[in-house]
Formats: C-alpha cells, sequence, structure tokens
C-alpha cells in the first residue's frame, strides 16, 4: 500500500457574498455566507488518479483552488506530503515544495497569456524554479515539453490564439510539467474540447503519468471520463462528500441514492438494455441548504432523521457513503 501523497482534512470554504454596506444599512440586514465546501476529506495515493465529480456548483473548483493554495481555508487542514500547507511556508522553503505540484484549469484559453508567445509561456515556470538555467537551456527545455506534448518545437514562436482548443490545453500541460512536478490539480481540463480531442488528451496524460509517476486529482462532470482516469472517486453534493470509494466499486454497486442518480442518467452506450432515467429534482441554493441530509429533498428514501440530522461517511465494503438510509440498511 502506498502511502497518500496529498491528505485533505475536514476541508471547509465559506464565502462573503453579501449586499454592500450601504443597502446591508438601508435594508437592516446582516451579513449572508456561503458554504461553497463544508467538511471534506480525502487522501490520494502517490502514483494514482483521484477524481472529484458532482454537478455545477458542488464545490470541485474550489476544492482545486485550495489545493493549490489560490485560495485559503476557513477550517482544516491540507497536508502534501506529510508537510501542511496551511502553516504559512515562505521564502525557499515555500518555492522548494511549490513545484512539486501544478494546476491544469478548464479553459486554456483563458490561463493563457494571450500577449506572450509560447515559448515564454512554459519558459516561465523555468524562470522562476530553475534560476540558474541560461535563455539556451531554457529554449531546448521548451522544445521538449512541446514535442512531448505532441507539438513541434517550431510551434513555440506562436500565440495562444493560433493554436486550437486540443493544442491549447497540450501548452497548458508542457507549462504545468516545466517544473518537474510530482502532482497536478486538473479542474475540468477537458469539458471545453470536443469528444474526439478529449480522447487524445486524456491518453496523453494516461501516457504522462505512467511515463514521470504522476499523482493526479481530477475533477470532473463527466462519469465516462472519470472511469477511465481514475482510481479512486470522491462524489460531491452541496458542498459536501456523498461517497467515496474506488472507481471500479462505485460505478459497479452505487451507495448513495445520488451516485445512483447520476449513473443512472449515463448513456447505456454497451446497449446492455438499462433504462435511462433523467436526473430530478434540482440542486437546493447553497444560500439556503436544506436542514439535516443535503440531499433529502430529491431523495426516495429520505425520512424524518434525514431531514435533520447531517449524515456523516458510512464505510460500506470498498465505499463510504453519507447516506441514513445505506447506514440503517433500508437501501
Amino acid at each position: 500500500m502506498s502511502e497518500p501523497l496529498l491528505d485533505v482534512r475536514h476541508l471547509s470554504r465559506r464565502f462573503d457574498v453579501s449586499p454592500p454596506w450601504l443597502n446591508r444599512k438601508l435594508e437592516r440586514t446582516g451579513k449572508v455566507y456561503v458554504n461553497a465546501v463544508k467538511d471534506v476529506s480525502f487522501s490520494v495515493k502517490r502514483g494514482e488518479t483521484f477524481a472529484l465529480v458532482g454537478e455545477s456548483g458542488s464545490g470541485k473548483t474550489t476544492i482545486a483552488r485550495l489545493i493549490v493554495g489560490l485560495l485559503e481555508p476557513t477550517e482544516g487542514e491540507i497536508v502534501f506530503d506529510g508537510q501542511s500547507l496551511s502553516r504559512g511556508l515562505q521564502g525557499r522553503e515555500a518555492r522548494r515544495l511549490r513545484r512539486r505540484f501544478q494546476m491544469i484549469f478548464q479553459d486554456p484559453l483563458a490561463s493563457l497569456n494571450p500577449r506572450w508567445r509560447v515559448t515564454d509561456i512554459i519558459a516561465e515556470p523555468l524562470r522562476a524554479f530553475e534560476r540558474g538555467m541560461n535563455d539556451r537551456a531554457r529554449r531546448l527545455r521548451v522544445g521538449e515539453l512541446l514535442t512531448l506534448v505532441g507539438l513541434s518545437p517550431e510551434d513555440g514562436v506562436k500565440f495562444p490564439h493560433q493554436f486550437s482548443g486540443g493544442q491549447r490545453q497540450r501548452i497548458a500541460i508542457a507549462r504545468a510539467l516545466a517544473a518537474k512536478p510530482e502532482f497536478i490539480v486538473c479542474d475540468e481540463p477537458t469539458s471545453a474540447l470536443d469528444v474526439s480531442v478529449q480522447a487524445q488528451i486524456l491518453n496523453l496524460m494516461k501516457d504522462l503519468q505512467d511515463e514521470f509517476g504522476l499523482t493526479y486529482v481530477f475533477i470532473s462532470h463527466n462519469l465516462q471520463v472519470v472511469r477511465h482516469m481514475a482510481n479512486e472517486i470522491g462524489v460531491l453534493y452541496l458542498g459536501r462528500l456523498a461517497e467515496v470509494g474506488e472507481s471500479e466499486a462505485l460505478f459497479e454497486h452505487p451507495r448513495h441514492p445520488y451516485t445512483r442518480m447520476l449513473l443512472d442518467a449515463v448513456p447505456d452506450i454497451d446497449m446492455t438494455g438499462r433504462r435511462r432515467k433523467k436526473v430530478e429534482g434540482e440542486i437546493p441554493s447553497p444560500l439556503r441548504p436544506p436542514p439535516g441530509c443535503p440531499f433529502n429533498p430529491r431523495c426516495p428514501f429520505a425520512n424524518d432523521r434525514c431531514r435533520i440530522e447531517v449524515p456523516g461517511l458510512t464505510p460500506v465494503g470498498l465505499q463510504a457513503a453519507a447516506c441514513h438510509a445505506v447506514e440503517e440498511g433500508r437501501i
């Protein structure tokens, strides 16, 4: 059993979404907060992929930004290779740790500087982390990275707008690999791409993982993509983990009613005759979450306990589900 490279412990993030001060004074209202992430815990083993799935607004991207330090957690702790990222790291220690993890963003056109040539974009991590490297060595390294992701070294003189969506995502992957990281957070890296291009990017990421021993946190709303990529999966609902488990076990025997609902809506590509069901109901507003289990307004198994008490993750075989019905054996 490999040791976890990343350990997320009781992570929460609250945002202040209050109206301006003058509006609150005139309307005599207080501040308004939204819990984008609430008490989320999981670990990622070295060299494996942990996927986070869920509907829009479930907190996936917030968790990604918390892990890489773009946001500060309200509560909880993030431990990377035994070292807490929650305490303020500075100077050489911060730089040494920071180069070990990178992020690939959802929209490559928005995450690449449109005024920089590709060579400068990919060389930016080298300038930050390889300060002893001269210009010629940087250019050679950029050419190697472009070749590694399926592009040509001659593409380095171009600007991001001169590439297709899939090519831009390859550039973003090359930039992420420039610092030789061990761990990469992938925030829906294929959602803005055509289906045929998605397959190419996913296969590239799998090949790079095998070649360099990379560890991924992979965020997606596409369950078929997740099944192809992940060793373990966490299902998010309204900022909380509804279910966590090994990929095949979760797909073959989903425990939580929400996971079952998501899988029932997936098209039956193998034509097994399974009836497809649409996702019923709507996710509640995070400003006014329901009491008790956040899924209870949409759950066919909800009872009075579900409407009052928030469930914790209960181990069930190779999975763990936050569901009173699962805990009580009602489903």
